[in-house]
């Protein structure tokens, strides 16, 4: 582990959002008992209060290029576990979390074929395409330019786990809607707020 009454058009979305063999990309797995995750908890939990927040996570998540997790990914994470909706995660669902984290630590791996803890554009567009997502190369290039701002050429780990969460987010509320699978929908604007709110970060 390192120590993402108008209408619009919504573009398609692939009727095999995700593999058909193997788990969902980022999904929760049960919790398993284990004393590296009950260690890696007792580190983070730095005022010992038996719960971890989203700046405690962040100082203890660090990626490739040694900066910490973003803000925005720390939050989403914990958000995501947190069940009572503190702002925090216990033990129980820290391990929850923990799993998550190493799922996409394993998918980012596995695309950044170069290695160098960054994935670019066509290692991203690759990464999306064996997900099920049928992206154009001027979408994918949209992704890597929101995430890189400088550069305009690779995403982190972090930035990349947030990414796939928003599609992902996305996604199922696209389907939701698309009860023909027709891959269009018409929306009111009303509703596609309520929606770009309820999916993004």
């Amino acid at each position: 582990m390192y120590s993402g009454e108008g209408s619009e058009d919504i573009p398609a979305y692939p009727v095999q959002v995700y593999p058909v063999e193997g788990p969902r990309y980022g999904q929760y797995a049960p919790p398993s008992s284990n004393s590296e995750v009950q260690q890696w908890f007792a580190a983070v939990d730095k005022d010992r209060s038996g719960k971890i927040n989203a700046k405690e996570l962040q100082a203890a998540l660090i990626n490739a290029q040694g900066n910490h997790f973003s803000d925005t990914c720390c939050q989403l994470m914990i958000g995501m576990f947190d069940k009572e909706k503190t702002g925090m995660v216990d033990v129980n669902e820290f391990e929850q979390l923990y799993i998550y984290i190493n799922q996409w630590l394993g998918v980012f791996r596995t695309y950044d074929r170069d290695q160098s803890g960054a994935i670019e554009e066509q290692e991203l567009g690759q990464a999306l395409q064996q997900m099920g997502f049928r992206f154009s190369p001027s979408f994918v290039k949209q992704l890597i330019n929101r995430s890189d701002l400088e550069n305009h050429h690779k995403m982190s780990v972090d930035q990349f786990i947030v990414v796939c969460v928003q599609i992902q987010r996305f996604t199922e509320a696209f389907r939701v809607r698309d009860q023909q699978m027709q891959g269009s929908i018409t929306i009111g604007f009303e509703e596609f707020l309520g929606v770009a709110l309820e999916a993004s970060v």
